[in-house]
């Protein structure tokens, strides 16, 4: 690798740190906010969030007992676990490292300063992708609160 190259990789690989950073602190701000707005939430909404999810867990711990269960074991607790704890952690890391590798060559990604970005992938995420690969319910079975509170 010629120092052009070395250079450059130490550049991305800051910009991914930096968004990983940002991305992990962006899920602990969301959590703090979430929770509560959770503890605030009207009893009869929040008793239709809590039938709404899938076996009782959050998304990241449904999909950390799906990878357990293909991988042989189950979890225990099911929840909370330090598995789903990390899946959690990790939808907030992984495309906070993406978009810090990718913002300063796309300049349309960057516009709001990540705001879009992240607005993008709660909708993604949480809307579609997460109820397509059954880890939670379809957007309609959730009050308009918890969408509010992701």
């Amino acid at each position: 690798m010629c120092t052009g190259d070395s250079s450059r990789f130490r550049g991305l690989a800051s910009e991914m740190a930096k968004g990983a950073l940002a991305g992990a602190v962006g899920v602990w701000v969301m959590d703090q906010v979430g929770w509560g707005l959770y503890l605030r939430e009207d009893p009869g909404a929040l008793r239709r969030e809590q039938d709404a999810r899938v076996g009782g867990k959050d998304v990241a711990h449904v999909a950390a007992g799906k990878l357990a269960g293909a991988l042989g074991t189950t979890l225990s607790p099911a929840q909370p676990h330090p598995a789903g704890v990390a899946v959690h952690y990790a939808l907030g890391i992984l495309p906070g490292a993406l978009y810090g590798a990718l913002r300063g060559r796309t300049s349309r990604l960057a516009a709001g300063r990540g705001l879009l970005y992240g607005l993008g992938l709660f909708v993604v995420n949480d809307e579609i992708v997460a109820p397509l690969l059954g880890l939670a319910s379809g957007p309609a079975s959730y009050p308009w609160q918890a969408h509010a509170g992701s």
